[in-house]
């Protein structure tokens, strides 16, 4: 699973440079982000800009994710696509996560909430 991280001023950024997070990929995402969100920062943001296809084992992965920060920090999701969009929307996890526009649409991130 290849994803990249940014940590600048507490706020952790990683990329999901893969197409898919599915039954596949899943155990690997998760221990990639595990190694990733040792470094202590606040404040952890998801980028899925390129993530076209989530299946239940995917978002089971990102469940698991967000249960490995709490209760200190949470897992924000920005870019989300269309498609990964109707997942989250279908299960009601748009409820459960922070939804933020596509990193390079932004602007200046959102302030935590």
């Amino acid at each position: 699973m290849q994803l990249s991280a940014r940590l600048t001023d507490g706020l952790l950024l990683i990329r999901v440079e893969e197409s898919r997070i599915d039954a596949a990929s899943a155990i690997a995402f998760k221990e990639r982000m595990r190694h990733l969100t040792a470094e202590p920062a606040p404040r952890v943001i998801l980028d899925m800009a390129e993530v076209a296809f989530l299946d239940s084992s995917g978002l089971g992965a990102l469940v698991a994710v967000m249960k490995l920060l709490q209760p200190e920090r949470r897992l924000e999701l920005a870019g989300v696509t269309p498609m990964v969009a109707k997942v989250l929307t279908l299960t009601r996890m748009d409820r459960i996560f922070r939804i933020l526009p596509p990193l390079d649409e932004a602007g200046p991130l959102p302030l935590a909430s």
